[in-house]
């Protein structure tokens, strides 16, 4: 059994993406992890190559910044990284998305299991959406995703590279597709929430224009018109009292939390977003 890995990242030094420890905690359970790295002004292609993982291959590509609909310019790279793969499973991680050591076993095992067996043609992971530092989490965010396929060119990344459907029908793996989808027992820690509020809010200024070009809709043109980005539902969230993957030591370490001592069951806020939302544990 050969596992691929594979990302795509552009910017990942001004946008503080933990791109580094992303690849890092997928090594261990891959033989390859293939990285397209768009244009980039801040060293990022510098970054990757520190690795220094005989694993990791790089590939630089020119990211279209004509593409300014529904974020299909990350689908349409995603699976040019895709392309690459030469393993019989592909493991696609985002450049904030970070695995934990605790689980590689189960991973393999999975795949192990699932291999010979060819209506089986993807894995789910359970999320944890880290907001505001890395003591919070919003559990109102996706709690399942797609993160491993069968890299038999049946399926492919779509829309905005969240998700992947199957190319004969363009169905979603997760909903028309579910059937063909098994757990994979592991979680993804998405820490793309974690970022200096100025940082955060640049980030979200270069995706609002891959999705919605020179015409954010009005909720996106309220949070631009901002000058850092503001954690306004900060308050609600729940508090995380596991473990990172070890990976991330050190980005923990040195991150302050934004309100120490913070209990999300004493605000007023808290319980009207249950009403509004639903409760998530």
């Amino acid at each position: 059994m050969k596992v691929s890995g594979y990302t795509i990242c552009r910017n990942a030094v001004k946008f503080e993406y933990p791109i580094v420890e992303v690849i890092r905690s997928a090594l261990p359970i891959v033989d390859e992890f293939i990285v397209n790295v768009g244009q980039s002004d801040d060293g990022t292609l510098g970054l990757i190559r520190s690795i220094g993982s005989d694993k990791v291959r790089i590939m630089e590509s020119i990211w279209d910044d004509a593409m300014k609909t529904d974020g299909l310019l990350f689908s349409y790279q995603t699976n040019v990284a895709l392309s690459h793969c030469t393993g019989d499973w592909a493991l696609y991680l985002q450049a904030d998305e970070v695995l934990h050591e605790a689980d590689h076993d189960a991973i393999r095992q999975a795949l192990r299991e699932h291999l010979a067996n060819p209506t089986v043609l993807g894995f789910t992971f359970r999320y944890l959406h880290f907001y505001g530092d890395y003591r919070s989490c919003n559990p109102w965010f996706y709690h399942r995703a797609v993160r491993i396929i069968r890299n038999d060119g049946q399926v492919e990344s779509c829309g905005d590279a969240v998700g992947f459907w199957l190319k004969a029908d363009r169905g979603y793996l997760q909903t028309v597709h579910k059937d063909r989808v098994r757990p994979s027992g592991a979680t993804i820690y998405h820490y793309g929430w974690v970022k200096p509020p100025r940082v955060l809010l640049d980030k979200f200024r270069y995706q609002v224009a891959r999705h919605h070009g020179d015409q954010p809709g009005a909720e996106q043109a309220r949070m631009l018109a901002r000058e850092v980005y503001e954690f306004d539902e900060y308050d609600l969230m729940k508090n995380f009292s596991g473990t990172h993957p070890a990976v991330m030591a050190d980005r923990v370490s040195r991150y302050p939390v934004l309100k120490p001592g913070r209990n999300r069951w004493l605000e007023p806020a808290f319980y009207r977003a249950i009403l509004k939302k639903g409760f998530r544990g």
